[in-house]
């Protein structure tokens, strides 16, 4: 059969099309956009005052041959996605699995206890009142009073403890947009499924959860392994509000950090700082097809 041609698929769906126009439309302009812009802007030196100037792969080869500053931020980045990202991700779909096993308001107030952290304004202010660099921070208090410690730790202002202190924090933060989908996901399971399954020799939970939950959440699981991919790369706020910006060292520096510090302020520095995002959007592309490829095989 010939395939109809694509305008007269438009012109017979007419009606959808021009619903999801808005959204296409805000799209386009918000976001494929931009990012088009910028790509075409990392091969220019442009300070926002003068016309962008082409300059080739002169920002490309910068980065990776004369700035020290951006080789420690891709590594930072680099080990806190990979930490961060599996772990957040299998600790949304633990605790969302584990929580739809209640019923009713409890499972709501759970629900409600393990996503409030990702969305409180304070979340910082806490962990500043934990880590503080004198006998009246929590933690130091604690390891006084145990005696662990003799004086005070300086926690952010120690190269090798920000590190590990910002992945500690951004793993309490996790549990956001990808724990609710997983957990909506669990809502719409057909449990006829579970009875089928029974009859055809799955014994237990795990095995439930294997050949039964995932394979029937594989849209869910995609879509939370987006969001904890982008979040483990784009991670920035935790470590400027709680290790500054510049960190010490540069302990705390991510590619975000470096590319605020070059697009905002009093750099400027708008054709660098587009290289560095077009690097950090090809690092989150490659890194999803990945995980992507990976999900698939899930329960298959």
């Amino acid at each position: 059969m010939k395939a109809k041609h694509p305008l007269k698929k438009m012109i017979r769906y007419k009606t959808g099309y021009l619903m999801m126009a808005p959204f296409f439309l805000l799209f386009f302009l918000f976001t494929v956009l931009p990012v088009v812009i910028s790509m075409g802007l990392s091969f220019t030196n442009f300070n926002m005052l003068e016309w962008p100037k082409f300059c080739g792969w002169d920002n490309y080869l910068k980065l990776f041959l004369d700035d020290d500053i951006f080789i420690i931020a891709l590594k930072n980045t680099l080990i806190f996605a990979v930490i961060t990202g599996p772990l957040s991700y299998l600790m949304c779909l633990f605790f969302a699995w584990i929580i739809n096993e209640f019923s009713g308001k409890l499972r709501a107030f759970l629900t409600l206890i393990f996503y409030a952290p990702s969305i409180s304004g304070n979340a910082f202010m806490v962990w500043s009142l934990i880590i503080t660099g004198d006998r009246y921070g929590y933690l130091n208090g604690i390891l006084l009073k145990l005696g662990l410690i003799n004086s005070p730790i300086l926690w952010m202002k120690t190269e090798k403890y920000i590190m590990p202190i910002l992945i500690v924090v951004q793993l309490w933060l996790s549990l956001g947009t990808g724990f609710l989908t997983f957990i909506a996901g669990l809502q719409t399971i057909d449990r006829s499924l579970f009875e089928a399954a029974a009859i055809d020799g799955v014994k237990n939970r795990w095995q439930e959860l294997w050949y039964v939950t995932l394979p029937s959440m594989k849209p869910q699981l995609m879509f939370g392994a987006v969001m904890q991919i982008t979040t483990s790369f784009a991670v920035a706020d935790i470590s400027i509000q709680l290790a500054g910006n510049p960190s010490i060292n540069y302990a705390g520096a991510t590619i975000v950090t470096h590319l605020m510090d070059y697009g905002s302020g009093i750099r400027y520095e708008m054709g660098y700082a587009s290289a560095i995002a077009t690097i950090l959007f090809l690092l989150m592309i490659g890194t999803n097809k990945l995980v992507q490829k990976i999900l698939r095989r899930v329960g298959s």
